[in-house]
This record gives structure tokens, sequence and C-alpha cells, in this order.
């Protein structure tokens, strides 16, 4: 059935609401009583990467998409009397062919209006252009940081819940030329990058942070996009000066070969990572002893009280603790953002579009507004019928969404150690200075 005649026939859903909140009228498009029938249930897209360079990445970020689903759906059911939004998953593959062959089936096929993905920036620009912007489809993605997405003629349809690499690289410039952690500091640097958006991107703003404070980069190295048996080429290239530290900014499928090949053919031990190589992954590949001392650095959240409830509310769901691994939190903000712009949407009496979603999402995530936190979705609904204005404060801190769909949140220092990978401090945006 098409959607949005399916969101037609079942305007009138909340009409059995009526007896328990008196004359409540609705303040949208359309005034009347609180009507009967349950809420329509929206699908939402998934584009994360189970295969390719980033496979490891996927499963981590999905459960914080399903637990946002699942808290968003139990608000719903005792607010709005049933569900609003099911999950439809496909496989990017770290690949911008099947990354726009999926997201072309989620919009022609499935018939969302909305979907969170992709993972790699070189693989979310090319459905942002050829998917998301002429069909307008609402895309948010929890992890592409490439700085070109910043200015990417999208048509405002692709948004993040992860902050950019200009603030990412700027803090790895700060930690390689000693700022952050007593004892690491560096004066010359090579970088090895993925030849893609992403790689390309970091590599620029830790050069020039890096040399900026004073440090010279000897050589920078791009690599293939597709993952090659071999990168001893581009490993003696960008280590043929024996640059202090290298700085890698790639995947743990690329990585975790051209690392082995650092290590083995050139005795080379001195790396500074990213994001994209913050991995359990890598440390199963290589063996504990390889990485084990070395920093890097990823997104972070903030230590909120909504962060706090997020880290509980993981541990209740899964039984577990959350795993050492970026964009979690991230994938959680941009299915909570998603159901919220929904919910607005719905109590708007509006039809349930890509665009409709897309118009709302900054007026439940940014000021002005309540704060409504992780979790706070019964209360959050219960405001936005009533017709007030809400700020959802977010896992990974908070979610204002600029004129460009980005957000700004904090940076994190990491450290491979014991096996394992614990976090050394968090910079708070405002003490990274502007580039």
């Amino acid at each position: 059935m098409n959607l949005q005649k399916q969101t037609l026939r079942r305007r009138t859903f909340l009409k059995g609401l009526g007896a328990t909140v008196g004359a409540l009228t609705f303040t949208g498009a359309f005034r009347g009583p609180l009507l009967a029938q349950p809420p329509p249930v929206t699908p939402i897209g998934t584009l994360l990467d189970y295969t390719g360079a980033l496979a490891e990445y996927g499963p981590a970020i999905r459960t914080g998409i399903e637990l946002a689903e699942r808290h968003l759906n139990e608000a719903a059911r005792e607010v709005l009397g049933g569900p609003i939004v099911r999950l439809i998953h496909e496989d990017s593959g770290t690949s911008p062919t099947v990354g726009v062959d999926r997201a072309k089936k989620l919009v022609e096929v499935d018939k969302v209006p909305a979907y969170i993905g992709s993972l790699a920036s070189g693989v979310t620009i090319p459905i942002a252009e050829t998917v998301s912007k002429p069909t307008k489809t609402l895309q948010i993605s929890p992890s592409s940081t490439s700085p070109l997405i910043t200015d990417l003629a999208d048509d405002d349809f692709l948004f993040r819940t992860c902050p950019s690499d200009a603030l990412q690289g700027v803090v790895l410039a700060m930690l390689a030329r000693g700022e952050l952690v007593a004892g690491v500091r560096y004066d010359t640097a090579a970088t090895i990058f993925i030849d893609n958006p992403y790689g390309r991107g970091l590599d620029a703003v830790f050069t020039r942070g890096f040399e900026k404070r004073g440090g010279r980069v000897l050589a920078r190295v791009p690599h293939p996009i597709a993952v090659q048996p071999s990168y001893a080429a581009e490993i003696r290239r960008a280590l043929a000066d024996r640059p202090a530290v290298l700085a890698v900014m790639s995947y743990p499928g690329h990585a975790n070969i051209f690392i082995r090949e650092a290590i083995e053919l050139l005795g080379y031990r001195s790396f500074l990572f990213s994001d994209g190589t913050k991995s359990l992954e890598m440390i199963r590949a290589l063996g504990p002893a390889a990485l084990e001392g070395q920093y890097g650095t990823a997104p972070a959240a903030a230590l909120t009280e909504s962060y706090r409830t997020f880290l509980t509310e993981y541990g209740r769901v899964y039984g577990r603790g959350l795993p050492p691994l970026p964009f979690i939190d991230t994938g959680y903000d941009a299915m909570a953002t998603i159901g919220l712009s929904l919910v607005k949407t719905l109590v708007d009496r509006r039809p349930i579009t890509g665009e409709q979603l897309r118009n709302n999402l900054r007026v439940v995530s940014n000021p002005p507004g309540t704060v409504k936190g992780v979790t706070a979705f019964r209360s959050a609904f219960e405001s936005l019928r009533r017709g007030e204005d809400i700020n959802y404060e977010g896992a990974a801190g908070s979610v204002d969404f600029n004129e460009k769909g980005d957000v700004v949140s904090p940076i994190g220092v990491f450290r491979y150690r014991g096996g394992t990978i614990e976090e050394v401090v968090v910079v708070l945006p405002a003490a990274i200075p502007a580039e």
C-alpha cells in the first residue's frame, strides 16, 4: 500500500484517547478531537555495513538504532495506542554501488520516508546525491565524518549525528603535537589514508593542524578503496623518511593488512589511529601486542545524564556493557530524532513523507523547547501532542542540527591497552580551536 495513502486513511488514529484527555485538540493544520485508531507503523530503513572494510561496525551500530526503536515504540504504545516505526535493514557493503542500489530498494520497494546510513562517507555521499535528494528521502548518517558533507548540495536531505572531521582532524593534530596526553608528542609524521572523502578530508585537516603546530608531515599516501592483498608499496612510501609517527586514516579491512606489513617488513611500530580504526577486530587480527599503547581519536559522548541513561539502558536490554566501538550512541540519536520528527508529523496531521520528516527534524532536536533526553519519549510525545516545543538531548550529546545538517559534539582520545580499547580524555567542542 502506498505509504501516503495509508497515512491519510489513518489520520484518525488517536480518537480513543479523547476519553482520557477530554477536549484536548491538535494545534496543527487539522483541528479536531483526538481520534481512536492506533498510529500507522512507518517503515524506516538502515544502510549499515555487514560486509566490506567496515563490516565490524554495522552490527554494533545496529544495536544502538534498535534500542532507540524499542524505546520509541514502548512510549508510543503508552501515549498513542500502538507502535510507530519498524526497521528494514540493508547492507551497504562499504561500497558506493551497493549502497546506492540498497537505498533505491528501500525507497522504491519498501517505501521508506527516511533511512539511517550509510557508515562510510564515500558511500553516504553518492546515496545522498543520487537517491535521497532526487526522491526527497530523509537521510541521517551516524558515522560519516568527511568535511565534504557539510557543503554537499543535498537540498537539506542529508543530516548526520556525528561531528565532522573538521573537528577530529584538529584534535588528532593536537594529540600528535603533545597538547592532550603527557608523553605523546611527535615532531614528524606521515599519513596513510583511504582514497575516499573520509580519508582525504581527515588527512587534509590533520596535515594543516599538525604543521600549524610546528610539526612536519613527511609523506601523505592514499591507498585504494577496495581491500588489497598487500600495501607494501604504500607503506614503504609513507615510511621512507622514517617519520616519528604514522597517522592511519582508514578502515579495519585495510589497516589489518598494512599495519602488519609495517611491523613485519619494516619493523615500524609507531601509529596514531582515528575513528575508522578504533577496532576490536584489529586487536584480534594483529594481536594485542601490535597495538599496545597506541593512541587515536574518535567522536565521543559528553558525560551527560542522557548518556548515562543510555549506558544503563544498553546494559539492561542487551545484558552487557557498551562495546568500545564508535557511533553506537550516534546511531541511537539518528533513530531517536527520526522518531520524534515522525510523532510531530502525526500530531500535526501531516502526511508522512521524507520532506515532512526533514522539516520537523530541527523542530524536535534544536532549541528552544523543553529538553528531553534518552528514554524520555513518553514525556516528549505528550509535549508534542499538547503543541509544546521540545529539544532532544541525545546519547552522544546535544543534537542541534545547524543549517548544513551537522552537529557539534566532543572528540575523544582512546588508547589500545591490555587487549581492549580504553577512553583517555574527552575534548569538548569549546576546547577545539577553529582551523
